[in-house]
């Protein structure tokens, strides 16, 4: 149960949501709602995320369950696996998510790319900076938009992650 109730889910703000949801509003959205400035400033940003990145979706979904996992936001979770599932990501690599954060993640189970951009979501989510030989690494394999958009996803998933935990939605 959170913490707080939700609101309604009426008026303009709550409808762009549906829109962006296909219809419906989940908890985070009622409780988004509390204070519709946030919650459209949030749905507006979620959906460039979600919907508007040249970065590859399968790693998109990998470093957004990976902050999930790491901060316990079991909501965030639930809500992208079926996702990931659907962009490729298979049952080894969601299990190996799971792993304390400073893993090495298996060669076997990753791409380098993946394997990077997991380092540089551990490193944004546990330490906040980003130590100089994961950034390289992350600059070697993906074009400067990438990395700004990795960064984006890395960034707006640990917003999402801790609104979700500290209100214990979900």
């Amino acid at each position: 149960m959170a913490r707080l109730q939700g609101a309604a889910g009426t008026g303009p703000v709550a409808d762009l949501i549906r829109q962006r949801r296909g219809g419906e509003l989940r908890p985070l959205d009622e409780l988004l709602l509390l204070s519709p400035p946030v919650a459209e400033g949030w749905s507006v940003l979620l959906s460039a995320i979600r919907g508007q990145l040249s970065l590859n979706a399968s790693t998109r979904e990998l470093v957004i369950l990976r902050i999930g996992a790491v901060n316990g936001a079991d909501y965030e979770w639930q809500a992208h696996e079926p996702v990931a599932r659907g962009c490729g990501v298979t049952g080894d690599q969601l299990t190996a998510l799971r792993q304390p954060p400073g893993a090495e993640f298996d060669p076997a189970v990753f791409s380098p790319e993946e394997r990077a951009a997991l380092a540089y979501a551990d490193a944004m989510t546990v330490a906040v900076t980003v130590p100089p030989e994961v950034f390289g690494w992350v600059a070697e394999l993906f074009s400067d938009r990438e990395v700004a958009e990795l960064t984006a996803v890395a960034a707006t998933y640990n917003m999402v992650s801790r609104f979700l935990v500290a209100l214990e939605i979900g």
